[in-house]
């Protein structure tokens, strides 16, 4: 089922499309699959609110957020994105390190061959092993359709492979993404990681009831708008959704940035793990010598875990060519490549400045990882977030482009 609508879908509109995409089956147990708060913009708050309201009297529905790598959702952000409808002893939470079981193998010459030569290892395929529960009738994955830094477009397989995914797949994807280059991935289907989640998908996921419920959205605000969508059990769906993200949140630039400053949304990014977005998204659109101004109030580590979070204190963001020859000196970063792959990506390798302007980091912690500093309240004085609007301004004399939430878009010179 495909609904995309201009100028978005209604509340109406989309609780129909919800109701029809489960109507006639026998259900008696449901497993929903929502992002967690960190994808507050994605419309799947809503969604999963939806399905549980319209499915909590006729079977029992459990809800376990695809996390990745990310910290389990609190109470408080549970109530926010899923509304008061949703009970918070229904979350259950995803540990990627101890809840997964193996289904399968991606043999190396199949990586070798998708990524060009670049990587010739096989990659275990795990998943959370609620997944192999056979009491489920129904697994609903929810998500956003977006660029994605790693896969090229996010969702679809990855919101299992790597939302509720294991060590191996997640640390062996991300290197993948990374060696093959960010640059080439962003904004497309069909990239190498994409390829290993398809192989696994068709593999290793047949016997798994899985029903896709894919959106596109923009934001103003704290409003979300559905302009699409997708609802199904194939590939086509997510291809769908793919092209018209493509349309909406990929935005094409006439010349370089010079100076680019974005905003980081305490509420949703709280660690650079997260907030490298601003450098992932914008990389691409801006020019050789110029500046990235970070605003981030609610960053206040680096890792969404501790032991992430130590290695990226213990190596910093030292650039493509520094960190892989870390990779092949450290052991712990050898095991942990999820974290040499964002140290890569979240590196401009001395092309463009980056500065995070915080409140919760030192000064001498963020200088530390490699980035440049500036207390938070200064630049937001001069760069006001509660003024400034997506778009270019004159700042002092100075042209600068704003952005107030990078994870909803990929920006590139045409």
């Amino acid at each position: 089922m495909i609904l995309a609508k201009e100028p978005y879908i209604s509340d109406e509109e989309l609780v129909n499309a919800l109701k029809t995409a489960v109507e006639g089956r026998n259900l008696k147990k449901v497993l929903l699959l929502p992002p967690d708060y960190t994808r507050m913009y994605s419309g799947a708050g809503k969604i999963t609110a939806a399905y549980y309201d319209m499915l909590k009297d006729s079977c029992q529905v459990d809800i376990m957020p695809a996390l990745g790598t990310h910290e389990p959702m609190t109470r408080e952000e549970c109530l926010a994105f899923f509304g008061e409808g949703v009970p918070f002893e229904r979350i259950l939470v995803h540990n990627w390190r101890t809840d997964v079981e193996k289904i399968g193998e991606v043999p190396a010459e199949f990586v070798s061959e998708v990524s060009e030569g670049l990587v010739n290892e096989k990659i275990d395929v795990e998943v959370n092993r609620r997944l192999l529960d056979k009491s489920y009738d129904l697994i609903i994955s929810i998500g956003q359709v977006v660029p994605h830094e790693v896969v090229g477009m996010a969702n679809y397989s990855k919101n299992i492979f790597v939302g509720c995914g294991g060590s191996n797949m997640i640390n062996s994807s991300h290197m993948l993404g990374a060696f093959y280059g960010m640059e080439r991935i962003m904004g497309k289907d069909f990239s190498p990681v994409r390829k290993v989640f398809d192989y696994a998908h068709e593999n290793f996921l047949k016997d798994i009831p899985l029903l896709f419920v894919l959106t596109v959205t923009t934001n103003k605000g704290d409003d979300t708008y559905i302009h699409g969508l997708y609802i199904g059990e194939k590939r086509d769906v997510f291809e769908e959704a793919v092209k018209l993200s493509q349309q909406i949140n990929l935005i094409h630039v006439e010349k370089p940035f010079k100076k680019v400053v974005v905003y980081l949304d305490p509420r949703e990014f709280k660690s650079t793990w997260l907030g490298n977005k601003s450098v992932y998204r914008t990389r691409m659109a801006i020019e050789d010598g110029g500046d990235l101004i970070v605003l981030a109030p609610g960053v206040k580590k680096f890792g969404e875990d501790d032991e992430n979070d130590r290695l990226i204190r213990k190596y910093g963001y030292a650039g493509r060519e520094k960190v892989l020859e870390l990779v092949e000196k450290n052991d712990d970063l050898k095991e942990n490549l999820s974290v040499a792959a964002h140290l890569i990506h979240g590196s401009s390798d001395g092309r463009f400045n980056i500065t995070y302007c915080t409140e919760q980091l030192s000064e001498e912690e963020v200088k530390g990882v490699c980035f440049g500093y500036a207390p938070y309240e200064e630049m937001a004085k001069k760069y006001d977030p509660s003024v400034l609007t997506d778009g270019y301004h004159n700042v002092d004399g100075e042209e600068i482009f704003y952005i107030s939430n990078p994870a909803l878009g990929l920006w590139t010179v045409k």
